[in-house]
């Protein structure tokens, strides 16, 4: 790593450390937003009462919804929207379905669709959380704030886009991860005079546990992120001089990162929010005390998602079909499986097993922070800090592994000349 950063910035890797510096920047603009309140807004007219049913939300976005700022959904709705759109590509619209085959070209078509129904859900998420935070609005206060949300996102998802062109790694997760760094220091803080109110021997003995319990996760999510089983295959067309025509399919044993459980936190946070815009009393007691992470039914459902978006995005992101098409197309095959349909069955035998393993690890980790809640009694702030750093920590590395490629690259080019 460190070798890595010393190589970083060295005369040669000019334009790759302006990369970097056009990352922070765009970075530093969403930073700057989260402090610009939406024009209109009474502070005294916040209801932040109703953010408990929004923490993860405000999380994600580095507090800006309890700033109410611009950027108070962050990219939330893009979130949404690419969940909705992953979902009717299992044939469930055929057109979509069809722009998924299509390779690049396909999926530039997706993510400008998904973008335009992230702005969508932008302006409906908007509006819902104006009616729902803010008392004594009219339809037209409710309405204006809601558009200057959605050009926030808007901006956001820009700002993303040019992260991703012009800058390193995955620009929305950037913007996800900024956020979330934004309040970790507030989470620690909370957590050490929460515990240093218990006493002064016992207080530090459990936030030692507490920072133990972060570095854990830490060291989990990294060995998660790197862990891969290599399936060899072998070309038909090419000769066996030195086994030199052999190669490999790297399945990773996460192969969905954190998607899982940034798609499972926000899914059990959309019972709240529709709870918190109808206003119905009951409705709103049932969410808090059944669908809350902390609770007992809320944290099984909550593990039950990560499940299933772990298996939904693997098979969304890796297709057996089209891989033992390709594979055969090209010659290819694994040693020991029949070409076709034995190699897909082959396949999807593989991911099964090791989505299994791979999201059970995510779920413990996930976990971890919440039962750490259940045993101190903590507020529940704490439970998404441990959520957030998970993420953190998951695009962090997706960030530097794209950053050592990229240096990779350069130096071979440089090289070959």
């Amino acid at each position: 790593m460190f070798a890595t950063l010393k190589q970083l910035f060295t005369s040669k890797n000019k334009d790759i450390r302006h990369k970097v510096y056009f990352t922070l920047f765009c970075l530093f603009i969403f930073k700057l937003g989260t402090a610009i309140v939406v024009p209109g807004i009474n502070k005294a007219q916040l209801g932040l009462s109703t953010l408990k049913y929004f923490q993860l939300l405000n999380v994600m976005g580095g507090g800006a919804l309890e700033q109410f700022s611009i950027f108070a959904l962050g990219v939330s709705p893009y979130i949404t929207a690419s969940f909705i759109i992953q979902l009717l590509q299992m044939d469930i619209i055929p057109y979509l379905a069809d722009l998924g085959k299509e390779g690049h070209t396909g999926q530039v078509k997706l993510n400008k669709i998904t973008r335009y129904l992230g702005i969508v859900m932008a302006f409906v998420q908007g509006y819902m959380f104006s009616f729902a935070i803010i008392s004594g609005g009219s339809f037209t206060d409710y309405l204006k704030f809601a558009l200057v949300m959605t050009a926030g996102t808007s901006l956001l998802l820009w700002l993303g886009d040019q992260m991703t062109q012009k800058g390193i790694g995955n620009g929305i997760s950037m913007i996800i991860m900024a956020g979330i760094l934004m309040t970790l220091p507030a989470t620690f803080v909370t957590a050490y005079q929460t515990f240093m109110q218990a006493g002064t021997t016992s207080g530090i003995i459990k936030f030692a546990i507490y920072v133990l319990v972060y570095i854990i996760i830490v060291l989990s999510v990294v060995y998660v992120e790197n862990a891969e089983r290599r399936v060899p295959i072998q070309y038909a067309n090419k000769s066996a001089v030195m086994g030199g025509n052999q190669s490999y399919i790297p399945f990773r044993l996460n192969s969905a990162g954190v998607i899982p459980v940034i798609f499972a936190s926000a899914l059990l946070q959309m019972p709240a929010f529709i709870a918190q815009f109808i206003k119905v009393e009951k409705i709103t007691t049932f969410t808090d005390k059944w669908l809350s992470t902390t609770s007992v039914t809320g944290f099984i459902l909550y593990i039950l998602l990560i499940f299933g978006f772990s298996y939904f995005y693997t098979y969304a992101q890796l297709k057996p079909k089209e891989m033992a098409e390709n594979l055969q197309k090209n010659g290819g095959y694994i040693p020991g499986v029949r070409p076709g349909e034995a190699t897909e069955k082959h396949v999807k035998k593989i991911l099964n097993r090791i989505t299994l393993v791979g999201s059970s690890l995510l779920a413990l980790i996930a976990a971890l922070p919440i039962i750490f809640v259940w045993v101190t009694g903590l507020s529940s702030n704490i439970a998404l800090g441990g959520t957030g750093l998970l993420i953190v920590v998951g695009v962090a590395l997706e960030t530097y592994k794209q950053l050592e490629s990229l240096l990779l690259s350069r130096n071979y080019t440089k090289g070959r000349r």
